[in-house]
């Protein structure tokens, strides 16, 4: 389907915004919205295809600098390549970008579960003084307002044309929603390794079983029941990750286990980014982790001391091909999923 643009509509509509009296000056270049791509013959649905434009507009930041995508790309399974990415004025956030994949079915967000509905979350960013800037809904509104493509995709979406805070964060949502792997290639093995290398089924046993990487990361895609685990990273945290929002001594240094889908594009890892590879992840596993106080049972031997796996060289090289597995190729470059905007 195409996004049509009508400049005569367009000119009209931007006269009425004058009327509005709107704080914000409509930035000098507009993006232009391009064909919406279908997958399959499946048309995402009309609040889906208004929230990855929405997703995607620079417009939404409070300078028209940065736009969600900034520092979710696609083609890094939606998360970003800095340890800490920059925001609107290009200070850094506090944390490591998480990766956005299955959303709708997550039961926390954020590196310290501060937030569990996803429509709730997703204008968080956007109000961030550090991220996006914006100064609170009224201004998000009023920009949104002033973009004369919005008026068609909110009529599409929801037979109106009054523009609000609740129903833009229910197109980002539902955008969100789309961005799911089911086809990776262990995702389409089903919990066999018919389908893999002798290396990746060797990487699988030895995540499961020897390793049992699987007590924290441990529904069948990997993806943790029990969200929040502190595996060591440091004796004395600087940032306490749960511990911060529940201020009970006991979640000091807790941090959500992310979902290990599309894995080897997301790096760097961990809350701060510190690990740059998977083999970095390995090593502090292997013989750096820390002796915090709420350091997780299975990370310690009979004598409450940090455990030291000692993983060798040729085990890291399995594990590391096995994670590579869960690599959702398709998911990485879906045309429906991708950038909606051309410059000019």
């Amino acid at each position: 389907m195409k996004l049509k643009l009508f400049t005569v509509f367009g000119f009209i509509l931007s006269l009425c915004f004058t009327f509005y009296n709107c704080s914000d000056t409509i930035p000098d270049i507009k993006p232009i919205p391009v064909e919406l791509n279908l997958v399959n013959n499946n048309q995402i649905n009309s609040a889906s295809q208004l929230g990855r434009v929405l997703f995607y507009d620079t417009h939404l930041s409070v300078n028209n600098s940065i736009s969600c995508a900034s520092c979710h790309k696609q083609a890094l399974g939606f998360a970003d390549n800095s340890a800490f990415s920059k925001g609107f004025e290009n200070r850094p956030t506090l944390r490591n970008t998480l990766a956005i994949v299955n959303a709708a079915t997550s039961s926390s967000f954020f590196w310290d579960g501060r937030e569990n509905n996803l429509t709730t979350m997703v204008l968080k960013p956007i109000f961030n003084h550090v991220e996006m800037g914006m100064e609170d809904e009224d201004a998000l509104v009023n920009r949104v307002r002033q973009l004369p493509y919005y008026y068609e995709l909110f009529d599409k979406a929801y037979s109106t044309h009054v523009i609000s805070a609740g129903l833009i964060a229910n197109a980002i949502q539902s955008f969100l929603s789309e961005i799911n792997s089911g086809r990776s290639k262990f995702e389409l093995a089903n919990g066999t390794t018919s389908n893999f290398t002798i290396q990746e089924a060797r990487g699988k046993k030895l995540f499961e079983e020897t390793y049992k990487c699987g007590s924290c990361h441990n529904d069948s895609l990997y993806g943790s029941i029990r969200s929040f685990f502190n595996i060591g990273l440091d004796v004395n945290y600087s940032d306490n990750g749960l511990g911060l929002i529940t201020q009970q001594s006991g979640d000091f240094g807790k941090f959500k286990a992310p979902t290990l889908r599309n894995v080897a594009v997301t790096a760097p890892y961990m809350h701060d980014g510190r690990f740059a590879t998977l083999h970095s992840v390995l090593d502090h596993y292997a013989s750096s982790i820390a002796a915090h106080p709420n350091l997780e049972p299975i990370l310690k031997d009979i004598n409450g001391d940090p455990i030291r796996m000692n993983i060798p060289e040729t085990d890291k090289q399995d594990i590391i091909s096995f994670l590579n597995t869960m690599t959702d190729y398709a998911l990485l470059s879906d045309p429906s999923l991708s950038n909606p905007f051309v410059i000019h």
